[in-house]
């Protein structure tokens, strides 16, 4: 269903003592389903706008914030971050620091069992969660005896079990190797595409948000600067290299033999698969 999972309106925050704002006059909504991908460099505001969308600002944080932020109906000036948690999950960058149970089980029980979940549902939510995140049969697993990639999912997981319609994630595999990193985004691909989850990630692995991403955000000086498909934001290479944001591999190559004038294409591609049908119509072309 396409509808409204959340809209900031006029948003500006500043942090505790802070003499500029974090985030000014943001304006944004997000469709039900979307994965929107955040980039931009650090200071941009990439992380401040993710906690305004949870509540922990101001709730927690403290500071001013002004303007709306509404999650599904929700207005969260008026929630506390228990309420907001049921409809948003979020997760960070260090999975260690959110992990906080021995066991495997446990950790993702943890957050129904402070809701007064029923201890059968609670079961079931706990089986159904690793199963999402492909964890299953580790119940009982130490939670720090698991890989970095199983923690981070792990972590999900225990977001999950809180039946959010919403995931958030804040740099998730920034302390992952690229087995984990490509664990991480499949799982919650899987998630976007097979439960309508709507996912919102901040992160620095463009080539992996261009291959999964519905949507693209640059941000920079706690403002959105630019708001498209990948192929949209990705294509504007000036513009991401001006606010110190990478594009991937694949658009880099084909605009330099653009700005080369070795080859040309309607679009720059953002992806493989991308790359490879523009390369076939103009490798047909060349003489043998």
């Amino acid at each position: 269903m396409n509808t409204q999972a959340l809209c900031l309106n006029d948003v500006t925050y500043c942090y505790p003592g802070a003499n500029k704002p974090a985030l000014e006059k943001i304006n944004l909504e997000i469709r039900s389903g979307e994965f929107i991908g955040i980039v931009g460099a650090n200071g941009s505001g990439r992380s401040s706008l993710c906690y305004t969308m949870n509540g922990l600002i101001p709730h927690s944080v403290g500071g001013t914030l002004e303007g709306q932020v509404v999650v599904r109906g929700i207005d969260t000036h008026n929630s506390t971050t228990a309420e907001i948690a049921q409809c948003v999950g979020l997760v960070f960058s260090d999975p260690e620091a959110q992990l906080t149970q021995l066991t495997v089980a446990d950790e993702v029980a943890f957050g129904p069992s402070n809701l007064g979940v029923p201890r059968e549902r609670i079961a079931w939510l706990v089986d159904e969660s690793l199963k999402l995140v492909q964890l299953e049969g580790l119940e009982k697993r130490n939670t720090h005896s698991l890989s970095g990639g199983q923690q981070q999912r792990l972590a999900i997981a225990s977001v999950l079990a809180m039946k959010p319609d919403i995931l958030i994630l804040d740099e998730p595999t920034s302390n992952l190797d690229p087995k984990g990193t490509y664990e991480v985004f499949s799982i919650v691909h899987k998630l976007n595409q097979e439960n309508n989850t709507t996912v919102i990630m901040v992160e620095q692995q463009v080539d992996l948000l261009a291959q999964f991403a519905t949507r693209i955000l640059a941000m920079d000086n706690g403002k959105i600067i630019a708001d498209g498909s990948p192929e949209k934001i990705f294509a504007q290479v000036e513009l991401l290299s001006s606010i110190n944001v990478q594009i991937p591999q694949v658009t880099q190559l084909f605009h330099e033999l653009d700005q080369s004038n070795i080859i040309h294409s309607e679009y720059i591609p953002v992806n493989v698969d991308q790359g490879v049908k523009v390369l076939e119509p103009l490798l047909k072309k060349v003489p043998y």
